[in-house]
């Protein structure tokens, strides 16, 4: 194989040592010196070589893994019970186990989660439900705004609140469940988060005794990907402008003027497919500020904003948030443990404000806006023009898309990453194999 179409793995090495904070595996275990090792063995060209190289990250080794409190809920736990405990604890969601007979269970026990369900969803489920009854009820929505708390909502409408998890399956509202374990690899949950389009989280499932024991977190693997800047398999990718870049949502973004109800945007919110709506002058139609479904906890927080949510504005309630109080437990500030640990708590300080959401513009390179989101901990950007008017939005699935290894026993259609690199040894994916003209 010709020298030019080799990586460079000295250029490799060296970067990686540039960084000082590449805490990826334990000390006495180096995934670059493993890495060199097993090349000195095998003659690869540079995208098996690469596929090799995250095939070396094991998801034990990202810190802070477990930092995340793993609750479960099962398919029998009633709607209000499981909102009152994830909100009790602390966290955003959970994954659902289905509820066996361990004497009768057919196939493995490994099996028995069968979805992931966030708080957000089932708040903005039952906001709904419970305005439908009563409208039902009364025959008009009337001046009737739902004083009380979300749970006392509950208790009044208990055909909503007395609803079985399980039953919340043909809403829609579960997400997938594709666990992982620790001795897997960044390759693989490449892999999972690339495929799957409502799939945020990756759950980490310990082999003992097949119960959840942490994340993988979309925001985790962004940061993962950016200790890799400098080489020139990434840069030749994340040195693109954003323009140059087909995105799912990058001429669409959910949007409501800042001058709407609080209720008519909470409306939008659960119907978003990204679960973000930008807030907007109506005026200028710039963007000033966002909801979030990580916001929706303020719901429970503040019983006034949910009796006022039909007469506030969104641009006011934007604007609600105080300090952020700060979550029991202690986080590991290293690479990946805030974001495999404080992007999954409902008080979360590290996400940007609501009045204060993350944008770019298309002829900023999609290094760059890595970075941001990176640094500003959040999970999309806005596109937006030069009078920032949103024209599309960014998500961290569309960044992680990019550096998708294509799959070779399956029909996973790669990310421009490996296509890249692939293309530069003369090599392709073909029905699944890798074809090479060399």
């Amino acid at each position: 194989m010709q020298e030019s179409k080799m990586m460079d793995f000295r250029k490799l090495e060296d970067v990686m040592k540039q960084h000082d904070d590449f805490s990826l595996v334990d000390k006495k275990e180096s995934v670059v010196s493993n890495f060199m090792a097993d090349l000195k063995h095998h003659q690869l060209d540079s995208g098996s070589a690469l596929q090799m190289f995250l095939d070396h990250i094991p998801i034990s080794s990202i810190p802070g893994i477990k930092n995340s409190p793993v609750v479960e809920l099962n398919t029998e736990d009633r709607v209000k019970d499981a909102i009152h405990l994830l909100y009790e604890k602390n966290v955003s969601g959970a994954p659902i186990a289905d509820v066996v007979d361990p004497d009768t269970i057919i196939g493995r026990f490994s099996d028995r989660y069968v979805g992931y369900i966030d708080l957000a969803g089932m708040v903005l489920w039952s906001l709904e439900e419970c305005e439908k009854a009563q409208i039902q009820t009364r025959g008009t929505g009337g001046d009737d705004n739902g004083k009380g708390s979300m749970f006392t909502m509950l208790e009044d409408n208990p055909q909503i609140g007395l609803a079985k998890i399980g039953e919340l399956a043909k809403s829609y509202l579960w997400d997938p469940f594709f666990p992982v374990h620790l001795d897997d690899t960044l390759f693989h949950v490449l892999l999972l988060l690339s495929n799957h389009h409502r799939l945020q989280v990756v759950p980490v499932i310990d082999r003992s005794n097949f119960q959840g024991i942490g994340f993988v977190t979309q925001n985790a693997v962004i940061q993962l990907l950016l200790q890799s800047s400098g080489l020139e398999w990434f840069d030749s990718i994340a040195d693109k402008t954003l323009s140059e870049f087909r995105f799912e949502n990058e001429e669409r973004v959910d949007l409501v003027y800042g001058d709407r109800s609080l209720a008519e945007a909470l409306h939008i919110l659960r119907e978003s497919r990204v679960g973000v709506v930008a807030v907007v002058n109506r005026e200028n139609k710039k963007v000033i500020g966002c909801i979030r479904k990580s916001d929706v906890y303020l719901l429970l927080e503040n019983d006034e904003l949910l009796g006022d949510r039909k007469r506030l504005t969104v641009g006011e309630f934007i604007h609600t948030e105080t300090a952020k109080e700060k979550s029991g437990g202690t986080i590991e500030m290293d690479l990946g443990a805030l974001f495999a640990a404080g992007s999954l708590q409902l008080r979360n300080n590290f996400l940007p404000k609501m009045d204060s959401p993350v944008t770019t513009k298309k002829s900023n390179t999609l290094k760059q806006a890595m970075k941001d989101l990176a640094q500003t901990k959040g999970c999309f950007c806005f596109l937006v023009n030069d009078a920032q008017q949103p024209a599309g939005l960014l998500t961290l699935r569309d960044v992680i898309i990019q550096f998708a290894p294509p799959c070779i026993d399956s029909n996973i259609h790669g990310g421009g990453f490996f296509e890249s690199a692939l293309e530069q040894t003369g090599c392709q994916v073909k029905n699944g194999t890798v074809i090479c003209d060399h």
